[in-house]
């Protein structure tokens, strides 16, 4: 199954992307505690999903786009895969984030994470955008 969310931003795609396109970045993931990257190898620790592994399928600046793949993780996962994409518009950006997930019991906490990002994501540019 698949979870899609595009949210409009009233940023500059720059200010989103620096946020999530830098894969080691994780003050905009709520419950992550931790962070490691080794080469192509992202590791998370998260709070009530423990520690997962990811790997970078796709990263590139240009475009605004970032692939990556759970392969690691407690949950009964049999497949993982997510793309995040910033795109320029006339009123700041739009993210547009999809992640496919089986079993379907993993797509309502894939969900209710991507969306508390989301927020998360809205908190943090607000707090840098001066008034």
């Amino acid at each position: 199954m698949s979870v899609k969310i595009e949210h409009q931003f009233n940023v500059s795609a720059e200010q989103l992307w620096a946020i999530v396109g830098t894969p080691d970045r994780i003050d905009w993931v709520p419950g992550a505690t931790g962070c490691k990257i080794d080469g192509d190898i992202r590791s998370l620790t998260l709070a009530g999903a423990g520690d997962i592994k990811e790997r970078i399928l796709s990263h590139d600046n240009q475009r605004r786009i970032l692939e990556y793949s759970c392969f690691e993780t407690s949950a009964p996962l049999q497949s993982h895969q997510s793309r995040i994409e910033v795109l320029a518009n006339a009123d700041g950006c739009q993210l547009i984030w999809q992640t496919t997930v089986t079993p379907l019991a993993i797509e309502v906490f894939i969900s209710k994470s991507m969306t508390d990002c989301v927020t998360k994501l809205e908190e943090i540019l607000i707090q840098a955008t001066p008034p």
